[in-house]
């Protein structure tokens, strides 16, 4: 299916964790209109407290549908399509989102289709807003893709739309996890990725000898575990104490150097495994850092490779990249039948179509007569 005409627009929702997301786009990927709540609940808390942010999702997701429907001026009757998250993320969160978008289906009699949200991240840079962005006039197949963010860590060849060959993954932490965690030590509050990046612009790299796990070793997996570990050992004899603010700014200066440099290795491994690709693409919330942004494009360089990544805003969860997923799968000829599919707390890329199959025949065919 080229024309996507008869599927859009398409409304999309994205609640994996506790950002809670709807997006309208039309057949060209052009956003008609986007909205993103965050919620603020869980600072106080210090993390993500699954039962609330399931809970909160389903208190603001009706009013933010409709909030979208306004801003592109459609009506629900207008909409076409409907995608959302099925996996992976907070099973609470998962359940809400997909259950919403799919009652909205039926009601609509119009089709749904299920998105990885890990596939949402890896597409974005392709949608052709993130590329006038990025004045790249396209974005071909295969290419490098890193993922950071709070929950995953990992490195994709992408070959084509649902060919995703994984060459390596985090061992313990996730790097946006890590970020968050030596952030709530510096006494920064969550999230705490930007925050540790502000302050790392006041400290010096090298003040404290940090380690670099797996850096070096074959393969491309990563660890932050043992890093994060270094960073609280150095913190431990001011005990309850604050940290002086050019302790705690060295201190957050050389983890964030160390995080890079642990980037930059892991990503010349797997170019040396990977066949020769087109542009190396960065994606996930910990992408917004600037300073691993400015190691990795220089990484691409040295590789006479492109540099992509999404625009800020659409690094960190947002339902834009599922609906451009849906789009993409679409565009590929895949057939609307995941109505039936149950949302999916872990879900690596490399089951999608054997979970989608699973269902069998029947299944299908009775939740497809229902639109």
């Amino acid at each position: 299916m080229n024309d996507l005409s008869s599927v859009t627009p398409l409304l999309a929702i994205e609640t994996s964790c506790d950002d809670t997301a709807c997006a309208i786009l039309d057949s060209e990927g052009t956003i008609l209109s986007q909205a993103v709540l965050s919620q603020e609940s869980h600072a106080a808390l210090g993390g993500v407290v699954p039962e609330i942010a399931a809970r909160a999702h389903l208190e603001v997701l009706p009013q933010l549908v409709d909030l979208t429907l306004q801003r592109a001026q459609l009506s629900l009757q207008d909409i076409r399509y409907f995608a959302a998250t099925i996996g992976p993320g907070l099973i609470g969160g998962l359940i809400v989102g997909s259950s919403y978008a799919k009652g909205l289906a039926i009601a609509q009699k119009k089709p749904f289709i299920g998105i990885n949200h890990i596939e949402g991240h890896i597409l974005t840079p392709r949608l052709p807003y993130a590329l006038k962005k990025q004045e790249i006039e396209s974005l071909t197949f295969p290419y490098l893709a890193l993922l950071m963010s709070g929950g995953h860590c990992q490195c994709l060849l992408i070959e084509d739309i649902g060919a995703y060959r994984p060459l390596g993954r985090t061992i313990d932490d996730a790097a946006g996890e890590a970020f968050d965690k030596v952030a709530k030590m510096l006494g920064l509050g969550w999230p705490g990725g930007p925050a540790l990046e502000a302050l790392a612009q006041e400290g010096d790299p090298k003040s404290f000898p940090l380690p670099r796990p797996l850096k070096g070793r074959e393969g491309c997996d990563f660890s932050f575990s043992g890093l994060k570990t270094a960073v609280a050992r150095i913190i431990q004899p001011y005990g309850q104490q604050a940290l002086p603010r050019l302790i705690a700014a060295n201190i957050a200066a050389s983890f964030q150097q160390a995080v890079s440099d642990i980037m930059e290795d892991r990503i010349e491994h797997a170019l040396q495994m990977a066949p020769p690709v087109t542009t190396l693409v960065v994606a996930g919330g910990v992408a917004a850092n600037k300073k691993l942004r400015a190691t990795l494009n220089a990484v691409a360089s040295r590789h006479n490779i492109a540099f992509s990544a999404p625009p800020l805003a659409l690094c960190t969860d947002n339902a834009v990249m599922i609906g451009w997923a849906a789009l993409e799968r679409l565009r590929q000829g895949e057939r609307p039948r995941d109505i039936a599919l149950p949302p999916r707390p872990r879900w690596p890329l490399s089951e999608r179509k054997v979970f989608s199959a699973s269902l069998g025949q029947k299944t299908i065919a009775a939740t497809e007569a229902m639109l």
